[in-house]
């Protein structure tokens, strides 16, 4: 009985923390898909063996033959690996960083339209 009980208290905090991270995780997703990372599902036991491997929500750069190949591994949310060339990442963090400039200028544009906020200092 307490076995039971420790694997459905387990099972309900991972199910948990991958409800937390799942709308980071896509939105990472959406930009690693816009560089052009290729998205391979892990569709069967070798590829959820090797998923599992990976760190998640994570990028990391591997060399083969010379050449830097860049993996995200989901094992949570999609259940899949994006991989992408040197070129890729480069796009993707590109494009990382022209959403945070759209997301800060959100909220100063949002903390300007705010009178209260202003109203202490005489403006």
């Amino acid at each position: 009985m307490r076995r039971a009980l420790l694997f459905t208290a387990l099972a309900l905090s991972l199910a948990g923390c991958a409800t937390l991270h799942a709308p980071e995780t896509r939105a990472t997703e959406r930009l690693l898909s816009s560089a052009g990372f290729r998205i391979m599902p892990a569709d069967t036991a070798e590829r959820v063996a090797q998923l599992q491997e990976l760190p998640p929500r994570k990028i990391v750069r591997r060399e083969h033959n010379g050449e830097a190949s860049y993996f995200y591994a989901d094992p949570h949310v999609c259940h899949c690996l994006y991989a992408g060339t040197e070129q890729q990442y480069q796009e993707y963090r590109r494009l990382v960083r022209q959403q945070a400039i759209a997301d800060e200028r959100t909220i100063v544009d949002e903390e300007a339209l705010d009178p209260l906020r202003w109203g202490y200092w005489g403006f």
